[in-house]
């Protein structure tokens, strides 16, 4: 009896691995898929801008934007951003056209200290034009602990991933009123930190991301093997064991 449930006991201890590994390694393909489709899109041209509201409509593709309207209170930074090797925050402030359309714009790049103490934030206000390059939000890894959590500084949020809506909630704006893609600022406007437009900055390429998928679904076809071959040499143990 103790055998058996020993043996169970590997076995629950073996799938869970295995679902584990393939867990990790379809991420990574949906990481991957996600980058390429990205990168297939080429960056519009400038006289082909929309506005706020036309290019939140149109299909989630690429689209240069101009538009008027006002920054919003309130200012959100996303956590492990890199740039040229340096560690920092990106930067975003929610932006409300003249017709009411809303996005969280990009306003770029700030270094973070070695004690990690975050400095001031001063958020652009007032009425004034706008242009931008809208993308998808920044990939932010696996979903870990709270996406939000709030910093010394009034209306200031430090972020660790970005779902619309927490975001909506924590600006006090109405949920559904920021959709999954920001507007990365001109980074020929005024204003705002270091940027620029590049679609995959800092990130792993494409084929990296097929290269760590395959290593997540080997690793869990490993598992099943020795589990495989430990079940296989108990069955001929038991064959070979004489009754009594």
């Amino acid at each position: 009896m103790m055998r058996k449930h020993t043996r169970l006991i590997g076995w629950i201890a073996a799938v869970l691995v295995i679902l584990a590994f393939c867990q990790l390694g379809r991420w990574q393909l949906q990481r991957m898929h996600a980058k390429e489709a990205l990168l297939a899109q080429q960056v519009p041209a400038r006289a082909q801008s929309l506005t706020l509201r036309q290019a939140q409509a149109a299909p989630p593709l690429l689209r240069w934007v101009e538009d008027h309207g006002r920054f919003l209170p309130g200012t959100i930074l996303l956590d492990n951003q890199t740039r040229e090797g340096r560690a920092g925050l990106k930067v975003y402030q929610p932006f409300q056209s003249d017709d009411g359309a809303r996005v969280l714009v990009d306003l770029g790049w700030l270094p973070m200290p070695p004690d990690r103490v975050i400095p001031p934030i001063t958020p652009l206000a007032g009425h004034t034009a706008i242009s931008g390059l809208l993308a998808p939000s920044p990939a932010t890894g696996l979903a870990l602990g709270p996406a939000l959590s709030s910093a010394p500084q009034p209306g200031v949020w430090l972020a660790s991933r970005m779902p619309p809506d927490d975001l909506a909630r924590a600006l006090s704006l109405p949920t559904g009123s920021l959709g999954a893609r920001v507007l990365r600022l001109d980074p020929a406007l005024p204003g705002g930190y270091a940027r620029d437009l590049e679609l995959l900055p800092n990130t792993l390429p494409p084929s990296r991301h097929l290269g760590y998928a395959v290593q997540w679904f080997g690793l869990a076809l490993t598992v099943l093997v020795v589990a495989l071959v430990l079940e296989f040499r108990r069955h001929r143990r038991r064959r070979g064991t004489p009754r009594r």
